[in-house]
């Protein structure tokens, strides 16, 4: 299989690394072998150089011409529905997911073990005359 995903203007990145991991940002421009220009219009993130170490490229592209406005972009980011398209792929689920385990207090551990231990416990079934017909 043919590799297809490749660092050009209007692909859809995530952000892997830095202040804001887990974002959504578009790529305006390629400034160097190393980092481009992008911008998050709908997931708060100012435009910006950023490395290419730093971001996941996806499989959303947007169509604009190259080193557009803010305003053009958001347009053609609305347009395309990015955020609506990348809330239903399994990787934001996971990242999502990841995200709200990391953020869990004890006691929310606590809440969700419970159900699953309470299941796993067979105290009643072991006192039964089926497995221990002597008693």
């Amino acid at each position: 299989m043919v590799f297809g995903c490749f660092v050009e203007v209007g692909r859809v990145p995530s952000i892997s690394l830095g202040p804001h991991p887990g974002k959504l940002v578009g790529i305006v421009h390629a400034i160097a072998q190393n980092r481009a220009w992008a911008d998050g219009p709908c997931s708060l993130v100012r435009r910006q150089v950023m490395p290419f170490k730093s971001m996941a490229l996806t499989d959303f592209i947007l169509n604009f011409p190259h080193g557009t406005g803010q305003r053009y972009f958001r347009q053609a980011w609305q347009k395309v529905g990015i955020n609506t398209n990348w809330a239903a792929t399994r990787w934001a689920l996971q990242t999502e997911t990841r995200y709200r385990k990391a953020e869990m207090t004890d006691f929310d551990h606590y809440i969700v073990r419970k159900p699953v231990d309470e299941r796993n416990n067979h105290s009643g079934v072991w006192k039964t005359k089926t497995f221990f017909p002597h008693i």
